[in-house]
């Protein structure tokens, strides 16, 4: 004898057996944990772009944003600044001071093509030594850097009338600096006060 089931014990049937497989693999929890996925436990898409400048703040902060500190100075010379800048530190803060990001292609682009960077140094000085706080004793080293950067610049514009404006003789300047500390011994003895 064969005995039917109604169709909404089989569905409740079937939904009982996707909640339970659900709940039960390693893809999807129901709390009980301190992660969080999202709304509902479900994973939030990233865009790319998005994605891409976080990894472009990092790559920045991490390499141009901190003041390294080196060993004391050595006697009987004057002290050398580090190296100049790099080229992908030059085009970074050409990009900050004139930006070419967040254009629309076949609509409006802008290109730099045939890039040129003539890098002069136009200061180089140590201050005194002084107390730094969370450092100590150490004395700042200024490198001052004139970046003179030549370009040609296309900007293609696609509507309403499709044309390119091309600039052969675009001419940017970036001043970077390059500041670090040098460690000294005890410039004068730090007392504790008295409480």
């Amino acid at each position: 004898m064969t005995r039917k089931l109604n169709t909404t014990q089989t569905r409740l049937t079937f939904t009982m057996m996707a909640i339970l497989a659900i709940t039960s693999s390693g893809c999807y929890g129901l709390g009980g944990s301190n992660i969080s996925l999202g709304f509902l436990e479900f994973p939030i898409p990233v865009s790319p772009a998005q994605q891409f400048e976080l990894e472009q703040k990092f790559h920045n902060k991490e390499r141009y944003d901190r003041v390294p500190i080196l060993g004391p100075t050595t006697s009987g010379g004057a002290p050398v600044a580090l190296d100049p800048p790099s080229d992908d530190e030059v085009m970074v803060a050409l990009e900050q001071a004139r930006p070419v990001n967040g254009g629309i292609p076949l609509f409006w682009e802008t290109q730099r093509n045939d890039v040129r960077i003539i890098k002069e140094k136009i200061a180089d000085y140590v201050d005194p030594p002084r107390f730094y706080p969370l450092i100590g004793p150490a004395q700042l080293h200024h490198a001052h850097y004139k970046c003179t950067i030549y370009f040609d610049e296309v900007t293609i514009i696609g509507y309403p009338v499709p044309h390119t404006l091309h600039d052969r003789e675009s001419i940017e300047v970036v001043y970077i600096d390059h500041n670090h500390f040098h460690m000294v011994g005890d410039v004068e003895p730090y007392t504790t006060p008295n409480l």
